[in-house]
């Protein structure tokens, strides 16, 4: 697993290929949106008019204006509502591609990726992290772009007016657009580290929650409760600096705000006494300067959620930006049915250059063969299955099936004729049948029943009331162990692999359900190559070939009874872990 080079450009620039499909919707938002403005630049002219026939006491002429105001706010509420129906629309859709698609990309990772990723932390970042971004682009198309186009359209109107009081009035602009500016740059900063921070505290609930029956063996809910209590400190202190920091800057955008106000008033006094200025024309200029008030206030708001997503931004583009080191090569072809040869060749492995974990092995498999690996912890058994099953690839040699180099052929091909049932049962939320046919979008319920016979599983999923649509519970808390075992089976089964990888764990089992679980597995090794890594005497030597293995090397091959007559590291590994 590696990371693409870093990028200069700016984060937000990263969303144009998702924004790109959605393009012809954001220009007929940004058409409303155009026609608010409009509808919003004739009010100043009409408070002017309205003004002026007060003065006159015409209330004929007062009725017409104020009639027309109406139908005018009417007509800008039906352009603000289709604005924000359309961008909404919009942006939900862009974040619904981005999010699909950085899901994808995360399932092309290995397993390499995962074992330093934290689960709560990637949640986070395909669940809130997306949503601030879908939320501010939003705000950004349409209230945003409204805005600046009413701050750049109504202090033109202000120049038609008077051309001295709308300079005196933007004298303190370039000041306020500096202080925006500074104010956003560091709120990004403070963003950054409390996403982390939020981040850290969900991968803890992620990871606590998830362990709930240890924490609890082990009495250590005050422990968990002080690491917990220890993260929120942190998150809270994080976010408050970044609150700390717009509380600062809104009460300084809106002290020059009034300063400005008041030279407005002061120079626009001074233009009537003068005769320069008349009253109907302060008020039209008063209006517009009311209607822009609001698109200041709203532009520093959104420019600091702006500067305060883009952390998120960076952090959504930090998982794409992750290189999988396992991809089908271009040539890639799917795998053909196989009969089950198997072959390393000279294979190597290390998860770390300095630390080998296979050296130099050998190993021929014939179809149909029942293979225990066997050998003290890290000797290199699991990782040997690895390979197999292309999680990792060797650092030197190659592994065949049927005389087929695994790297040539498609990844989904070649695990869908390789079954596994793993020491830790997992089962996902959902009913039995989808969890015996996980992986097919349209499973086959013959196949499925057939692969629950072969289990031994039939028999206590008949006797559901539901059946194979028994709702398992998240991780098969519904069912027992030895029920959740022969489901995994089921599920190992469900494509007929000629291949299967039995890591076995029936230790913990009572003796009714280990005596099912291993007649399942007698029946699910018959016709197949397997791999067994092996905790259970009767599999051990019942295999065709045991090898075991020690620092990465096969020292000893042979059948259980061979190995024994032999005297060296199988005897006694064997008397050590299996003779009681």
């Amino acid at each position: 697993m590696t990371l693409a080079a870093p990028q200069k450009r700016s984060s937000y620039r990263q969303l144009i290929p998702f924004v790109r499909p959605h393009l012809s919707r954001f220009i007929l938002g940004f058409a409303c949106i155009l026609g608010y403005v409009l509808s919003t630049l004739v009010l100043p002219y009409m408070a002017g008019q309205v003004a002026l026939y007060i003065g006159q006491g015409n209330v004929r002429l007062i009725g017409y204006w104020l009639g027309l105001g109406a139908v005018v706010f009417l007509v800008r509420s039906v352009f603000q509502y289709w604005e924000n129906i359309i961008m909404i629309r919009a942006s939900l859709d862009v974040a619904l591609d981005l999010r699909k698609a950085v899901y994808a990309h995360l399932h092309r990772l290995g397993l390499d990726y995962y074992e330093q990723a934290k689960t709560g932390d990637l949640s986070y970042r395909l669940t809130e992290d997306i949503d601030r971004i879908s939320e501010v682009m939003h705000k950004m198309t349409q209230q945003f772009v409204s805005c600046v186009l009413q701050l750049i359209a109504i202090p033109l109107y202000m120049l038609y007016l008077n051309w001295q009081l709308t300079l005196a009035g933007f004298v303190l602009a370039p000041l306020m657009a500096w202080l925006i500016g500074e104010f956003g740059n560091r709120l990004l900063k403070l963003s950054r580290q409390s996403q982390s921070q939020i981040s850290s505290l969900s991968a803890l609930l992620t990871e606590v929650f998830g362990n709930m029956r240890l924490v609890q063996a082990f009495a250590a809910q005050a422990f968990e409760k002080q690491r917990f209590n220890q993260q929120a400190v942190h998150n809270r202190n994080a976010r408050y600096r970044a609150e700390q920091l717009k509380a600062i800057q809104y009460p300084a955008v809106g002290f020059l705000e009034a300063i400005s106000i008041m030279l407005l008033f002061f120079l626009g006094g001074w233009q009537i006494s003068q005769g320069n200025l008349t009253p109907q024309a302060f008020v039209s200029f008063l209006a517009a300067i009311a209607l822009l008030l609001h698109p200041i206030d709203l532009v520093t708001q959104h420019y600091n959620e702006f500067k305060q997503t883009e952390a998120s931004v960076e952090r959504i583009f930090e998982l794409t930006g992750v290189i999988p080191t396992l991809v089908d090569q271009p040539n890639a072809c799917p795998l053909p049915a196989v009969t089950g040869r198997v072959e390393y060749s000279n294979v190597s492995f290390a998860y770390e250059p300095s630390k080998p974990v296979l050296q130099h092995l050998d190993l021929r498999v014939h179809p149909g063969e029942v293979i225990a690996l066997v050998g003290s912890s890290g000797a290199g058994k699991t990782t040997l299955v690895n390979l197999l099953m292309r999680f990792f690839d060797p650092t030197d040699g190659q592994v065949l099936i049927d005389g087929i180099n695994i790297r040539e052929v498609t990844l989904d091909s070649l695990r869908r004729q390789i079954g596994l049932v793993p020491q830790d049962i997992t089962l996902f939320s959902g009913n039995i049948a989808q969890n015996i046919a996980y992986g097919e979008i349209n499973p086959s319920l013959e196949r499925i029943e057939e692969a629950a016979k072969i289990a031994n599983a039939h028999g206590f999923i008949s006797q559901f009331s539901q059946g194979y649509h028994t709702w398992v519970g998240e991780r098969g808390v519904n069912l027992s162990g030895g029920q959740r075992q022969r489901v995994a089976i089921a599920r190992a089964l469900y494509f007929d692999p000629r291949i299967l990888i039995l890591d076995e764990a029936t230790s913990a089992l009572d003796s009714e359900s280990e005596a099912l679980v291993q007649d399942a597995l007698d029946r699910a090794m018959k016709n197949r190559t397997v791999f067994v890594i092996a905790h259970r005497l009767s599999t051990v030597r019942e295999a065709d070939r045991i090898l075991f293995l020690e620092k990465g090397t096969i020292v000893e091959s042979g059948t259980h009874d061979e190995l024994l007559s032999y005297g060296q590291r199988y005897a006694q590994f064997y008397t050590q872990q299996f003779k009681t």
